[in-house]
């Protein structure tokens, strides 16, 4: 074959492949369209302003709170949660702090030492007025957010029962839409806990997916919640879907009623392991909170 000639073949491979590409790309944003033409936008925050979280819609978990974490959570604090250029920054640093509930003489690891040694943030929607609490219209919460990484780091997206101070944990129900603990840099993990009435402990149902540059880039993280299941997404892979009345099919169900969404860069205890000082300060950072529901 001559060099003309094979040149043209290069030629009519590379338009093929280019119109392929073309077909491809209409294929897929038509696909999310009509996937986005399903929902209405009812409550977002796009972090379009700067400085503390807006009051309106942002509350705070204050001191150590679960699970034997480290960390120290503030209240308003700038140096470990702040907004600017479009973005929520939750930090989390490695500085002694002073424990506002220190109780002398106490055995309980929330109250016993006088100072933490790490701080962060906590937010959530409770008693604010938002739309997340789906209830019985149910709908779409998703969250693009862009990790921290490093050994004892737990940033996570999750929901509970906004009845949680007057029945507890499990009986509220749990969603975690995303966790990530930094000695794993490639899973992400959705998981839905209840209450087991018969063990009178708690069950738990999720899974995990393996995802690249967790740390480098922006993913969009998000549950889709209907009568009958709880699916979770990893940008738009549903990795999970979760039966409803695996919980009960009784009024009981914590699944059936309000929720409230927290933000949180956890650090320290069982599942993430100890604490990395080297990485730290490390943020975990989010460009929008979205809710939609069914049109």
């Amino acid at each position: 074959m001559n060099q003309k000639s094979n040149s043209g073949n290069n030629k009519g491979n590379f338009l093929i492949s280019n119109l392929f590409f073309v077909l491809l790309l209409i294929s897929v944003n038509s696909l999310n369209a009509q996937k986005k033409e399903k929902w209405k936008l009812v409550w977002k925050e796009e972090f379009n302003y700067t400085g503390l979280p807006n009051p309106k819609k942002w509350g705070y978990e204050v001191g150590h709170i679960r699970n034997n974490e480290q960390q120290y959570y503030t209240n308003a604090r700038k140096e470990n949660v702040w907004v600017s250029n479009g973005v929520l920054s939750i930090t989390g640093r490695k500085e002694i702090y002073p424990n506002e509930s220190f109780k002398k003489g106490s055995e309980d690891w929330k109250t016993k030492d006088s100072t933490a040694q790490y701080t962060s943030a906590s937010i959530n929607t409770l008693g604010k007025a938002v739309p997340i609490a789906i209830g019985r219209k149910y709908g779409r919460i998703e969250v693009k957010a862009k990790l921290p990484h490093g050994g004892g780091i737990w940033p996570a997206i999750w929901m509970m029962g906004t009845n949680r101070t007057e029945v507890g944990w499990p009986k509220c129900g749990e969603i975690d839409v995303m966790e990530f603990i930094g000695n794993q840099p490639k899973n992400i993990y959705g998981t839905i806990h209840y209450p087991d009435p018969i063990a009178k402990g708690n069950k738990s149902n999720g899974n995990k997916i393996i995802a690249e540059n967790l740390d480098s880039d922006f993913h969009v993280y998000a549950i889709e919640w209907n009568e009958q299941t709880i699916d979770i997404y990893f940008n738009d892979n549903k990795y999970h879907s979760f039966s409803i009345d695996t919980a009960g099919e009784g009024v009981d169900n914590p699944f059936r009623k309000p929720f409230y969404l927290l933000l949180n860069l956890a650090m320290g205890a069982n599942w993430p392991g100890p604490i990395d000082d080297t990485i730290l300060p490390q943020q975990f950072l989010v460009d929008y909170v979205r809710v939609y529901q069914k049109k």
